[in-house]
């Protein structure tokens, strides 16, 4: 039997926001007037056959819309861990919301992977209501339907391969074709939950992200994401500031910014 293809995966941190409550992260919140500051990711998985990246994040502009501190363009972030955005081929998109899907220009040879679901929510009549369509921004929304008009989208319907060892996940609740990644790695599979579970307290503790479509379907995708990862360790939270506290960096100049999530966490 072939031993299955194993990756490296990092979480490379290009934003943040500090000036957050507890209130904003947790439908219900204990201590709700307490802060809770939020980072915001992309991913590489990587190994000598393919690179693949997880997410595009936002630029500046959009980063200063918002009121989040950008502290590089995630392509430049990219090209520090030797990824070049202008080159890459594979790009795993979990969601179309604004955090998630707000470069796709700077990555003009990459194939898109896509839940068939989220484009036909980010398109359709709940985009209507200005509580849904809050987290999206249209301009990027309009450039994934570009990429499909010019051939560059490969939409799942549920789960599928998008490589030996890395494989997609519908987990929705969050977003109408939300999506989670398993990754193989030496340590056993992990799961990028991206936001199926923005912090460790939301599958830890069955707590509600705000930015909801489907509260029951968030809840189911909280025990599916420990299903498919090694173990509850395993699972790795898409915006907690404690994944680069519970993981070690990818080198001494990269603490706080690179760190690797095919380890063990540092906190074992």
């Amino acid at each position: 039997m072939a031993t299955p293809e194993t990756y490296e995966i990092l979480a490379v941190k290009y934003a943040e926001f500090t000036n957050r409550k507890r209130f904003e992260s947790f439908i219900q919140a204990d201590d709700h007037d307490g802060p809770h500051p939020i980072d915001y990711f992309i991913w590489v998985i990587r190994n000598a056959q393919r690179t693949i990246v997880v997410d595009c994040g936002f630029d500046q502009a959009e980063g200063s819309k918002r009121g989040r501190v950008v502290s590089r363009a995630p392509a430049a972030a990219l090209e520090m861990v030797g990824v070049s955005a202008a080159n890459l081929e594979q790009l795993i998109v979990t969601h179309l919301h604004y955090d998630h899907a707000g470069t796709l220009t700077a990555f003009p040879k990459a194939r898109f992977h896509l839940q068939a679901a989220e484009m036909a929510y980010a398109t359709g009549p709940c985009m209507c209501h200005a509580h849904l369509r809050y987290p999206f921004t249209a301009d990027h929304v309009c450039e994934m339907v570009r990429n499909l008009y010019s051939g560059r989208v490969i939409f799942h319907d549920g789960d599928a391969e998008v490589a030996p060892g890395v494989t997609v996940h519908k987990l929705g609740g969050h977003s109408r074709g939300l999506q989670g990644v398993r990754v193989m790695t030496q340590t056993g599979p992990v799961m990028l939950a991206s936001d199926s579970s923005h912090f460790y307290e939301n599958f830890e503790k069955g707590k509600v992200f705000p930015i909801v479509v489907d509260v029951e379907n968030t809840l189911k995708g909280y025990a599916r994401l420990v299903e498919l990862a090694a173990s509850p360790r395993h699972v790795v939270p898409g915006h907690d500031p404690l994944v680069l506290k519970r993981y070690p960096p990818l080198n001494s100049q990269s603490q706080g910014f690179v760190h690797r999530l095919d380890v063990a966490r540092a906190d074992q």
